[in-house]
C-alpha cells in the first residue's frame, strides 16, 4: 500500500508514490523520526469547513493511500456533498451518524506529515452539545485553527471556541475564513470578518492571531498560493503551520517532571520514569522531589540505547539520583533552585462533562499529571456565559458548562497555574462509583490555607471569658498590613482586659479561616465574604455581652464599613494599626511577601493587592513609634475611658 499523490492523464486521474519517500527508504525515515511534531485543532461553527479543511490538506500533504482515495472516490458520489465531486469531510468523518447528518460528533484525530514537519490535527465538534468533546480535543494542542465560514461571518459557535480555545492556554491561532470562492475572493468582505473578530478576540484577551483567507474546498491559500486573492500577501496556511514555534514555550523554564513509574528492575538499579514536562535536565543538576521536598543530584538520564548528556520539555526519560531518596508515583521531580507551590486548596476553572450536574460537597477523585488524590467542589462561585461572557450565579455546573470554583483536596499537591504548564495545572475529575471522567479543570492559584496561614495563639480560654459579665458589648476592628502586629496587639488587649475582669473572644484572620471561612481565598470576592462571615459572627457576640477583639488585614474601606453598618451606633472601633508596607515587609515573620514578590502569592495585600487606609479611624496605632505593650495599652485605656461597663 502506498501514498498517493494526484496526477491527471487523458481525463483519468490516477496515482503515483508520494514524492516524500525517497529512493533511500532508510534515509527517510531517520529523517521522519527527528521532525518536529505539531499538535493542533480546527474549530468553529458547524458546517465552515473544518472536516473538509483537514481532509484536503491530508490530499495535499500527499498522506491518502490508494485504498483510501478508492473509498473516497466511492463515498463521495454515494453520500457526498459535492455532486459526486470528491468530499475530503469524508476522509475525517468516520461515524456514520456523522456521513448522514454531515456534521462533526466525536474528535478525530489524524496524522499527516511534510518535509518540514509531522503534524497531529484534532477535527473537534462544532455543535453547542459536543463542547466537552472540543476540549477534549483542544488539552493537548499546541495551536488552533478558528474557521469562520466567509457567507455567515463570526457565530455564536466561533466565539464559544475562541473563548475556549483561549481558556486552555493555546497561544497560537489562525482565522481561516474559508468558502471564500463562495463570496468570490471579495476581500471587503475578509477585512470585515477579520475586524468583528479582533473585536471580540479583544474582550477574551486573545491578543495574536493570524487571519488567513482560504477555500478547503480548492486548496487556495492552504499548500498553494491562491490566484484569486492577489490582494493578500499574508503566510498560506500550511506555510504557517509548519513554521510556527511552539517547543521553546517549554523549554525555556524550570525542569519538571512527573513520576509515572518507578523503574526496578533489579536490585542495582532505581530510575524514575515520566515525561518531561517543562524545562531541560542534565547530569550534575540538582533536583528536589515534591511533595517531600528532599533534594538530591541528577546522576544519570537513561534511554535506549544510549544515556543522554541533557534531556527537555516532551521527551519521556529515565533518571537516576545520586541518593537514595524516596520518590513515589505521582511526585514530581523540580529544579532544586526553582520548585513549584504545594497546596490543597485552589480556585480552578471547571468544564462540567457529565450528564449527572455537579454539586458542591460530593467527593471526586481528582488526576493531576500522574498524581491521583480525593476532591470536592467547595463553592460555585459562577458560571461563565461563553456566549455573551456574562459570569452568572449558579449552585451547580450543567453539562457544558463552566464555572469558576474553590477545590478542596484531601491532601496537598504539588502544582503549577495551568496558565504556565498544562501538564501541572491541568485536571480532570472522576466519579468514584462509576469510575467515568465527569469533569476537566484548569488551576488558576492556590487559595493559601494549608502552608501560608497559621494558627494564631491566644492566651485567654473560654471557659474564663464566662466567669464573668458585666459589661456592654463591643468589636474592636483591628486592621493593616500583613505584618502589621494586629493579632500580637490584639491578643496583648485581650489579656489586659481579661485582668480588668472583662468578657472578651479574640477573632484572628487566620484562625477563622481554619474553620469558618476554610472555602474561601484572597479575591476581592472572597475578602468581601470572609468579612460579612466575621461581622455576622461578631454581631452574635455582641448580643451575648462580650468586647470582641479582631485582627483582619481588610483592606477594602467598603469591607470595613459593612461591618459598622451591621452593628448598632456606637459598636463598631475601628483600630488602625499603621505600619509602612517596607517595615512590614521586613518583618516577614511567615515569608509571605517573600513568596509574592516572588510570583508565588497571588492577589496578596499590599503587592499586587491593594491595601485602603482608614479615613476615619477611632484609633490610629504608629508601630514605628510604640512597641506592642504601648499600643494595647492605648487602646485598653480608651476603651476603659469610652465604653460604659455598666448593665
Amino acid at each position: 500500500m502506498t501514498a498517493a499523490a494526484p496526477v491527471t492523464a487523458d481525463k483519468a486521474t490516477v496515482y503515483k508514490p508520494s514524492d516524500l519517500i525517497a529512493d533511500d527508504i532508510d534515509a527517510y525515515l531517520l529523517a521522519h523520526q527527528h521532525k518536529s511534531l505539531l499538535r493542533f485543532i480546527t474549530c468553529g461553527s458547524v458546517d465552515d469547513g473544518k472536516s473538509t479543511l483537514i481532509g484536503r490538506l491530508l490530499y495535499d500533504s500527499k498522506m491518502i493511500f490508494e485504498d483510501q482515495m478508492a473509498a473516497l472516490e466511492a463515498d463521495s458520489r454515494r453520500v457526498g456533498t459535492q455532486g459526486g465531486a470528491i468530499d475530503f469531510a469524508l476522509l475525517v468523518d468516520g461515524l456514520a451518524a456523522e456521513r448522514e447528518q454531515g456534521i462533526t460528533i466525536d474528535v478525530a484525530y489524524r496524522f499527516f506529515a511534510t518535509d518540514k514537519r509531522k503534524f497531529i490535527v484534532a477535527d473537534t465538534p462544532g455543535h453547542e452539545q459536543y463542547t466537552r468533546n472540543m476540549v477534549t480535543g483542544a488539552s493537548t494542542a499546541d495551536a488552533a485553527v478558528i474557521l469562520i465560514d466567509a457567507r455567515k461571518g463570526v457565530l455564536t459557535q466561533t466565539r464559544r471556541h475562541s473563548y475556549l480555545v483561549k481558556l486552555l492556554g493555546i497561544r497560537h491561532v489562525v482565522l481561516a475564513v474559508n468558502k471564500m470562492d463562495l463570496v468570490g475572493w471579495d476581500q471587503a468582505t475578509f477585512e470585515a470578518i477579520v475586524a468583528d473578530y479582533r473585536a471580540f478576540a479583544a474582550q477574551i484577551g486573545l491578543e495574536v492571531f493570524t487571519p488567513i483567507p482560504i477555500s478547503g474546498l480548492t486548496g487556495a491559500n492552504m499548500a498553494s498560493r491562491g490566484e484569486d486573492s492577489p490582494w493578500y500577501q499574508g503566510p498560506i496556511l500550511m506555510d504557517w503551520l509548519e513554521g510556527v514555534q511552539v517547543e521553546d514555550d517549554l523549554r525555556s523554564q524550570s525542569f519538571r517532571m512527573p513520576v509515572q513509574w518507578v523503574n526496578r528492575p533489579n536490585l542495582d538499579f532505581r530510575g524514575f520514569s515520566g515525561q518531561i514536562a517543562a524545562g531541560t535536565v542534565k547530569p550534575g543538576d540538582r533536583v528536589k522531589s515534591l511533595p517531600s521536598g528532599r533534594e538530591s543530584t541528577v546522576a544519570r538520564i537513561v534511554t535506549k540505547p544510549d544515556d543522554l548528556d541533557e534531556a527537555f520539555a516532551g521527551q519521556s526519560v529515565t533518571i537516576t539520583l545520586a541518593d537514595e531518596i524516596d520518590v513515589s508515583r505521582g511526585d514530581i521531580l523540580v529544579a532544586a533552585n526553582d520548585p513549584v507551590a504545594v497546596a490543597g486548596q485552589f480556585e480552578a476553572t471547571v468544564v462540567w462533562m457529565d450528564d449527572e450536574p455537579l454539586p458542591p460537597g460530593r467527593a471526586y477523585l481528582l488526576k493531576i499529571g500522574t498524581r491521583m488524590v480525593g476532591a470536592s467542589v467547595t463553592e460555585i462561585k459562577h458560571r461563565v456565559n461563553v456566549n455573551t461572557l456574562e459570569h452568572l450565579a449558579a449552585k451547580k455546573l450543567e453539562l457544558n458548562e463552566i464555572g469558576l470554583v474553590n477545590l478542596s483536596l484531601d491532601q496537598a499537591i504539588p502544582f503549577e497555574p495551568y496558565a504556565k504548564n498544562r501538564d501541572l495545572g491541568g485536571f480532570i475529575l472522576i466519579d468514584r462509583i462509576s469510575n467515568r471522567t465527569v469533569g476537566a479543570g484548569l488551576i488558576n492559584f492556590a487559595l493559601r490555607r494549608a502552608d501560608n496561614i497559621h494558627w494564631q495563639h491566644t492566651d485567654v480560654g473560654k471557659a474564663s471569658r464566662a466567669a464573668l459579665k458585666g459589661q456592654r458589648g463591643r468589636v474592636v476592628w483591628l486592621t493593616g498590613l500583613s505584618g502589621a502586629g494586629k493579632s500580637t496587639i490584639a491578643n496583648l488587649v485581650e489579656k489586659r482586659l481579661h485582668a480588668l475582669g472583662r468578657h472578651t473572644y479574640l477573632l484572628d484572620g487566620d484562625n477563622v479561616r481554619h474553620g469558618l471561612n476554610r472555602n474561601l481565598g484572597f479575591t476581592e470576592e472572597d475578602r468581601v465574604e470572609n468579612i460579612r462571615r466575621v461581622a455576622e459572627v461578631a454581631k452574635l457576640m455582641v448580643d451575648a455581652g462580650l468586647i470582641v477583639l479582631t485582627a483582619f488585614i481588610s483592606p477594602f474601606r467598603a469591607e470595613r464599613r459593612l461591618a459598622r453598618e451591621i452593628l448598632d451606633d456606637g459598636e463598631f472601633v475601628e483600630v488602625f494599626v499603621d505600619t509602612p508596607l517596607a517595615v512590614a515587609e521586613q518583618r516577614d515573620v511567615k515569608g509571605l511577601y517573600k513568596k509574592a514578590r516572588a510570583g508565588q502569592l497571588k492577589n496578596f495585600t499590599g503587592i499586587d493587592s491593594p491595601y485602603e487606609a482608614p479615613e476615619a479611624a477611632e484609633l490610629v496605632i504608629d508601630t514605628t513609634k510604640m512597641d506592642p505593650v504601648a499600643a494595647a495599652e492605648r487602646i485598653v485605656a480608651w476603651l476603659e475611658g469610652e465604653i460604659d461597663y455598666e448593665i
